[in-house]
């Protein structure tokens, strides 16, 4: 296994990403694991490529490995999608997770609510197939489980949010909050967990809380995804 940064690379020269890859596969790289600031930089990409490549996070476009691990935890819980109701509550707008997961989710059958403030939850991404709530415990009511998302000030201008104290008031999962959901529903965070903000203590360590559980599927659907590339499957 070679672990690649940018960094001190033929890139910070100048050189393509795609001639970066064309050398590391001459010398014998068969498996890309690329994960890549820039929204859809692998769709051009891996078609020229003779070595798998696994998406590991694009931007603010996808995420397929979480939406796996994600989709595996609430099947070993549930069996089946068809007719649940997931919230994805949060930072939306910057979230590859949340895209990823929308799209699993509908192909299985199941309905997906995005919830957030309107400057991150814009009314718009109804287009992606989801259903666009800003009232919180509107979103909550009735749901089989929620992904909450951390705010991602890193990729945010000033603006998005008055403070994380007002996002807190206003979007965080709190237990009241919780119990809107239905008595056996699940709770799911990606990771990292900024408590206090997003998601409540009591919540993330509650016997609803699945999150955990994600972690440790994490392992086995990438080593899954590395598994079906080593027999010959083209991306991931």
């Amino acid at each position: 296994m070679l672990s690649f940064s940018p960094v001190g690379s033929s890139l910070s020269k100048g050189e393509t990403l795609l001639d970066t890859f064309l050398n590391l596969q001459a010398v014998g790289v068969t498996h890309f694991v690329v994960r890549h600031e820039r929204s859809g930089v692998l769709e051009d990409l891996a078609p020229l490529l003779k070595a798998s490549v696994i998406n590991a996070g694009d931007g603010w476009h996808e995420h397929p490995t979480q939406a796996l691990l994600d989709l595996l935890t609430l099947r070993e819980r549930w069996g089946g999608f068809k007719g649940r109701k997931i919230v994805i509550l949060g930072d939306i707008r910057h979230s590859r997770v949340a895209r990823s997961n929308l799209f699993a989710l509908k192909k299985l059958g199941a309905k997906v609510t995005f919830c957030g403030p309107t400057p991150l939850c814009p009314d718009d991404f109804s287009a992606l197939g989801a259903t666009v709530e800003h009232d919180v415990e509107k979103a909550l009511k009735g749901a089989d489980a929620v992904n909450v998302l951390r705010l991602q000030l890193e990729r945010m201008d000033q603006g998005f949010v008055p403070s994380l104290a007002d996002y807190a008031l206003a979007y965080q999962l709190t237990p009241a909050r919780a119990d809107l959901m239905k008595p056996e529903a699940l709770v799911m965070h990606p990771g990292p967990i900024n408590r206090g903000v997003e998601i409540a203590s009591e919540v993330a360590d509650g016997p609803r809380s699945v999150i955990l559980e994600q972690v440790a599927n994490g392992v086995l659907a990438r080593m899954a995804v590395l598994a079906l590339c080593e027999e010959g499957g083209r991306g991931a």
